[in-house]
Parts: structure tokens; sequence; C-alpha cells
């Protein structure tokens, strides 16, 4: 968490009364947020306005580490369709902190504008995923966005893993997710994308999905990375896209700066954890004998550029197995980091 400026006048401003005011206007997100998206940009919606109340949903987090060295959500401020019901200590590293965002509604609709701010200050460690699936419902015009900002201040440490997105037919999602870290901290940010409500036949029938991870160190860009999906005009099963699979799953793992050189042997563990995670059909009797080839799980790991860390990437027919390898991947990760296994999943 940054630290603030300090006061150069000869008195210290009095706090302001009351609770904090809401964010202004100008935190919407940029229209279009990517050329792709500009002309839904210019569809107007027949009902509430882009962003309007109700369509503006504000999200932010803050972390701090106290005096004992316990990590504490010192901000949660939470406009709907988000909510936060409290932290929860079920971490298995004792000192760290918890925080389950829920939505009590049925998923983003089109002219939805989020924005997630979660800051996690020095020597504090945090971690944050949803409830539940975030479902992108279908759409007649314009699109829904995300806009996503995480920041992890000197020592600190930050699980950003929510749960899958599903795209419904013919929506239109932008998902941009950037990440400032400093010299020593460390992150894992996760990403789980089903191209439809699988079991009732729908695969690859929304229209635009794209999200987009921006990492930086200290100001220094050091990842650019992007899923962009179109079904309509580039064909994703084809070879080379994602074959003969419907889900695929992203794990990013940020490394402190002066933990580049286990980058290799950081990538081969991920690897391997990644791809036993889920028995092989191919090779498992059993597997193949119970549920055929809708176990199957193609995963790899690989450096990221500029020392940043390493990436998983896992292709698989179902979203269970494709979260179940890369949270076998965010364990051993975590374990690295943190001397740690990645908390179980609070998840039914």
């Amino acid at each position: 968490m940054a630290t603030d400026s300090p006061n150069t006048s000869d008195e210290a401003p009095e706090p302001p009364d009351g609770p904090p005011e809401p964010p202004g206007r100008d935190d919407v997100i940029d229209e279009p947020p990517h050329p792709s998206f500009a002309d839904y940009a210019t569809e107007s919606l027949p009902a509430a306005a882009v962003g309007s109340p109700g369509k503006d949903g504000r999200l932010e987090l803050r972390f701090a580490a106290d005096e004992a060295g316990e990590t504490n959500l010192v901000r949660d401020l939470a406009r709907a369709p988000f909510h936060v019901s409290g932290t929860l200590g079920h971490d298995p590293l004792p000192e760290a902190e918890t925080v389950y965002v829920q939505s009590p509604t049925g998923g983003v609709a089109q002219g939805d504008r989020h924005r997630i701010d979660v800051e996690v200050g020095t020597g504090a460690v945090a971690h944050v995923s949803t409830q539940s699936s975030q479902k992108v419902l279908s759409m007649e015009r314009n699109y829904a966005a995300a806009d996503v900002s995480l920041t992890v201040d000197r020592d600190g440490h930050l699980d950003y893993v929510p749960e899958p997105t599903i795209l419904h037919e013919n929506s239109r999602f932008f998902q941009a997710l950037d990440l400032d870290l400093a010299a020593d901290a460390s992150a894992v940010v996760g990403d789980v994308v089903v191209p439809g409500r699988l079991a009732r036949g729908e695969r690859f029938d929304f229209e635009r999905y794209l999200s987009r991870l921006r990492v930086r160190r200290d100001g220094t860009l050091l990842v650019d990375d992007a899923t962009h999906l179109r079904p309509a005009h580039a064909d994703p099963t084809a070879a080379g896209v994602m074959g003969e699979f419907a889900v695929v799953g992203t794990l990013y793992v940020l490394v402190p700066a002066d933990e580049s050189d286990g980058l290799d042997d950081l990538s081969d563990r991920l690897h391997g954890v990644a791809t036993g995670a889920v028995p092989d059909p191919e090779t498992d009797g059993d597997a193949a004998a119970d549920d055929g080839h809708a176990d199957t799980v193609r995963a790899g790991a690989t450096r990221l550029p500029n020392d940043a860390g390493c990436v998983v990437r896992a292709l698989g027919h179902r979203a269970e197995t494709v979260t179940a390898s890369l949270r076998a991947a965010w364990d051993e990760a975590r374990t690295d980091l943190l001397g740690v296994g990645a908390p179980e999943s609070r998840r039914p």
C-alpha cells in the first residue's frame, strides 16, 4: 500500500467528517476500453444508461499488517452488485486474511461498468476470491466491462483467484487487470473462462471476450498478456487455439525481483503439478471407465518475460478440471513463495 505524501503545510488538515465520498464519474472505465469494442460503445441502452446507478459496481479492499504482523482488512467499500460480509480466517498462513466477494444479482448485464481496487500494504498477505462463478448474461446492445486494479506494497503478497467467468450467448465482455508490485512483493492471479452454459449445449455462442493483464514493478511494465476470443470471426476450436477443448484457464505467478534465479525450476514444478492434478483418461483406466475424455486436461507452464515470474495455462472440457489443474499449480507456487499452500476452497 503506497504511503501518503508528506504534508508540507504548516498545519495538518482536519480529517473529513462522516464516511468517505463515493467515487465520482471520473472513475468510469474509458469508452471504449479497446478499439474492438468501439462499435458496441455507440449502442445506447433501452432502459438504464451505461454505468448508471445499479450498473456502476465499485469494490475497494485495502489490507494492512499490524505491529504483530497480522493482516487486517482496513477498508472495504462495496457498491451493488458487490457485497462483502467480512473476512474469513481459514488461510493456512495464520497471519493472512481472506475475503470472498458476493453478488446478489443474476450476473453481469449489458451496460455494466464495474471497478475493483485491491491494495495490499507493506508486509500484508491477502487472498481475494468470489463466492460463485461470474455469469456474463446475454446481450442485445452495448457491452459489459470490469476494470481491476491490484497493488501490492513492500514484502506483501496477494492471491487474486476468483471463480470462473461463464459467457452466455451473445455476451460481450472486456476485463482489464492492472497489477502494480513493489520490488519484493509477490502475487498470484487466476482467470478461468467457460464459453457458455455447457450443460445446455451452449458453446462458443458469445460474441466477444477480451481479458488483458498488465504487470508493472515499481512503475516499469513487465508483462502485457491478453486472451481475446471472437467465435464469429476466428474459430476458437481451430488447431493452435483451443482445439477440441472448451474451457481455458490461466494462472500468473509473480515473484519478488530477487528470486528470478529459480524461475526455471519453478516453471518445471508448476508444469508437473498442473498436468498431474487430474487423471488422464487416456492413460488412467479407472478415469477412462468413469468419465471418458470429459476429464482430459492439457496444461503447461513457462517463464514470463522480464523475469517477472511464471504462467500456467490449462485447457479442458469442464471448468472443474481446469480449476483443479490451476489450483494444484497455485498450491505449489504459494508453497514456494510463502512456505504454505493455497487455502481450501469454500465452495460446496
